[in-house]
């Protein structure tokens, strides 16, 4: 065995002209090293030594990341309060709040009362309970120490605690890819990007605080697993996968994404023994633990995004007894285009069986969620509910620089280094930004995805860039000193090739001993192969220094003032500069908790039921869960129809308030107004025979609220309910009474009156109108007391004469007398 492990060691020729072993030759170079390095007059210690001080920097650099990722999400506290956001983190803090009080299980199997009246939601099953799982856990992890702390301080900080997280994710992910300094770039880059904290603000509690974390550690530990082959790291993968699937639905981009990057693989001819490890391991595993969420279930191996992950699976396992059988069988190489048809044709079988499945129902067609990412109007056309939300509309041209700014002129950089260099991990990445990249033009939602693979790509560059411009061994900038010592520069280069950690990639071409050349000044000039001289470079790296500053400055102010502020609570500005808060929306629902019945039902359209759920404490019929487009679809009618029309499907859900949002006061254009139109196609989707959306245009298709509007929207009950008493106020002396500061017209009926239901409350700045539904009235009191009933005639009465003869009227035999006074007597038989 010990003669087996000498033969494989690989021989080395030294300097001294002797062979060596690998391991010898290694040790002969350390103690090089150590001698060099004892030669020196002044002796350095082991942290200032070149591995020691790269630690170091790379630590300060993640540390400093890690901070400034943290503290510029924190606007929103400072200047407003320690408050969740916008919709959807509502419901997600009311779920995490009974977790922490009810425990798991019962969250589980909770049953929402609140939600979907007359309907109701089962919690457990309806949701990716990973976000509510980690917050209950640090919540946990905290009192266990004695640091008592309220749940809500939780939910509010997550997300800026995982987006420092996400920074060391990401330096991990660029750092397989590329190198430890592109790496440092990326983290950096990532912590401050607008794509990614516009979702991981304090106060945002949503799944994506978390998910882009598990995202880019998955990608991460996947490229690992990919170039070592280790079944630990592909383990590692599988519960990283499933910590996304139990946090986000995004989960799907994943498990699409990875089998891509296999097939891509397989298709180069870059198959090897590491791959068919990780994949295989990954998929089997993350596939039993993905279908231990409730809301997943079966789905991984009865849907259609799941079945390319499914697909390349049995591709690879058949690539690879073919493989084994190439390196077995004798004359394999006259075989070759044998085994090629062979895996087209069972590529085709697997393609065509899944086919075969989907039309025989097994297997669940794409989704209406997934047609809209191929066809932008798909959704319009058939599913209107998601495209009136207005993060699934296309992404635009400035939103691309006003999230990504300096990164996304250096995105198409990096990927073309990287495949100009390319191996299997640089593959995966090139794949992740073409996908990427369409899908965030499809969806500004999905902007999110695309920003880490921006910051990884953009750092890549940034980074081969100034080891260009930058690098010591090829500008004039360097202040360290020379050491004439041949032997010290071969072993510095050879420490500074380990330390950059270049994976498949050429190393700097070592000079030639005895070459002759000029003074040890201008030797790194010479060495340069390019005509630019040093001080041109040095005019680059200030250039792209102060771009990096104005990159700073312009993520730290579209943080700060676009994505910083919580929707509900609005902030104005005076002229004098002060700011004016505007906190209409919690003055509502505090009036709802405390003025109106514990069990009072509340109809509102869907964008506002987890917040009235939330902080009214009270039931709504629709929220933002949309699971039934049907449900929807009637408050929909009934905010279309006029009054009368309404209230009959007002009675029909037993509704006792009525919540709409105008902004016509104060020119808030979030309203439901200017929501109205997606409110009337998906009712017209539902019921096209009672709503139709040209009825609410005018003569000239235009879409008005004053004089010159459709009679039918100028008497439907969204309108009424929204200027009801508006045309009585005049906002200043320049407008008219009844002046809309929001769509800039004067409204155009003014005069009318609530028949079926009345006002209850407005708040302050009329931003939120509430309504009480009256009761069915007493019904009028007949003419005569007693109720006149018909009597049905006799069945015989309409019999036809027989024998003509009519039939005699029955008598009473023996029929008793009754006298006054006197006793009846009885006949005794």
């Amino acid at each position: 065995m010990a003669a087996q492990v000498t033969t494989n060691q690989s021989i080395i020729n030294d300097d001294s002209g002797s062979l060596t072993t690998d391991s010898e030759f290694q040790t002969n170079v350390n103690s090089k090293k150590r001698l060099s390095s004892s030669s020196n007059i002044l002796p350095t210690s082991s942290i200032l030594s070149p591995t020691g001080l790269t630690s170091l920097i790379s630590f300060i650099v993640l540390t400093c990341a890690y901070i400034s990722g943290f503290m510029s999400r924190l606007f929103s506290v400072i200047r407003f309060e320690s408050i969740i956001h916008e919709f959807d983190p509502w419901f997600n803090y009311r779920s995490t709040a009974y977790m922490t009080e009810n425990g798991f299980y019962n969250f589980l199997n909770w049953f929402d009362e609140l939600a979907w009246y007359p309907l109701g939601r089962i919690v457990g099953g309806t949701i990716y309970p990973g976000l509510m799982v980690t917050s209950g856990v640090i919540h946990w992890f905290l009192h266990m120490i004695n640091i008592p702390i309220h749940i809500r301080e939780i939910c509010v900080f997550l997300a800026p605690f995982f987006s420092g997280l996400t920074a060391l994710a990401t330096y991990l992910l660029t750092k397989e890819l590329w190198s430890r300094r592109a790496g440092l770039f990326a983290a950096a880059f990532i912590a401050i990007a607008p794509g990614y904290s516009s979702r991981s603000v304090a106060g945002s509690y949503d799944n994506e605080g978390i998910a882009i974390f598990a995202l880019m550690f998955t990608y991460f530990l996947w490229i690992r697993s990919v170039k070592t082959g280790s079944v630990f790291w592909s383990c590692c993968t599988a519960l990283s996968y499933f910590y996304m699937v139990s946090a986000w639905g995004g989960y799907v981009f994943i498990i699409n994404l990875i089998p891509v990057h296999v097939f891509i693989l397989l298709v180069l001819r870059r198959y090897s023994l590491r791959l068919y490890v990780s994949y295989s391991i990954f998929y089997i595993l993350g596939l039993i633990l993905s279908m231990q969420i409730p809301f997943v279930g079966f789905q991984p191996v009865r849907t259609s995004e799941h079945m390319l992950a499914a697909g390349v699976f049995a591709l690879l396992q058949a690539y690879a007894f073919i493989d084994y059988l190439y390196t077995k069988l004798p004359r394999a190489d006259d075989l070759k285009q044998l085994f090629f048809g062979l895996m087209i044709f069972i590529g085709l079988s697997v393609f065509a069986v899944v086919v075969i499945l989907t039309y025989a129902g097994y297997i669940a067609p794409w989704s209406g969620r997934f047609y809209s990412l191929w066809d932008t109007n798909y959704a319009k056309i058939h599913i209107p509910i998601i495209a009136s939300v207005s993060e699934h509309q296309p992404t635009t041209w400035t939103s691309f620089f006003f999230d990504l700014h300096l990164l996304i002129c250096l995105f198409p950089v990096g990927a073309w280094f990287c495949i100009k260099e390319l191996n299997d991990e640089r593959v995966f990445i090139v794949l992740y930004a073409v996908f990427a990249s369409y899908f965030a033009g499809v969806m500004i939602r999905l902007m999110l995805t695309l920003t880490p693979c921006v910051c990884v790509l953009a750092a890549i560059a940034l980074s081969k860039t100034l080891d260009y411009y930058a690098d010591t061994e090829t500008s004039d900038m360097s202040t360290s000193p020379v050491v004439p010592s041949n032997d010290n520069d071969e072993n510095e280069n050879e420490t500074e090739k380990n330390n950059r950690n270049l994976y498949d990639k050429a190393g700097k071409p070592k000079p030639i001993p005895g070459r002759r050349g000029p003074t040890n000044t201008n030797q790194d000039t010479d060495d340069d192969t390019s005509i630019v001289s040093s001080n041109i470079k040095t005019v680059v790296v200030i250039c792209i220094a102060m771009m990096l500053m104005l990159l700073a400055v312009h993520c730290t102010w579209v943080t700060s003032n676009a994505y910083s502020s919580p929707s509900i609570v609005l902030a104005s500005y005076n002229n004098d500069g002060s700011r004016y808060i505007i906190d209409d929306f919690r003055e509502a629902y505090y009036w709802l908790r405390k003025n109106t019945p514990e069990r009072a039902r509340v109809m509102s359209w869907w964008d506002y039921g987890y917040q009235i759920a939330g902080m009214g404490n009270r039931t709504v019929l629709v929220d933002n869960n949309t699971w039934n487009n049907s449900h929807i679809a009637l408050v929909g009618k009934a905010m279309s129809s006029n009054e009368s029309e309404a209230y009959k499907i007002m009675t029909m859900l037993d509704v006792d308030y009525v919540l709409v949002i105008f902004g016509g006061m104060i020119g808030y254009s979030g309203d439901d107004i200017n929501k109205f139109l997606w409110m009337v196609r998906i009712a017209e989707g539902e019921h096209p025979k009672d709503i139709r959306e040209q009825d609410y245009f005018t003569e000239n298709g235009e879409f008005r609220v004053d004089r010159s509007g459709s009679p039918i929207l100028l008497n439907c009950l969204m309108y009424k309910l929204c200027y009801y008493r508006f045309g009585e106020l005049q906002t200043d002396f320049r407008s008219p009474p009844g002046f809309d500061r929001t769509r800039h017209v004067e409204i155009g009926n003014k005069n009318f009156d609530l028949q079926h239901v009345e006002e209850a409350y407005t708040t302050e700045h009329w931003i939120v109108r509430i309504y009480k539904v009256k009761k069915l009235a007493n019904r009028l009191q007949a003419k005569n007391a007693l109720r006149q009933v018909q009597r049905r005639k006799s069945i015989y009465s309409t019999s036809k004469k027989t024998s003509g003869q009519a039939r005699k009227q029955g008598v009473i035999l023996n029929k008793p007398q009754v006298k006054k006074g006197t006793k009846v007597l009885t006949r005794k038989t």
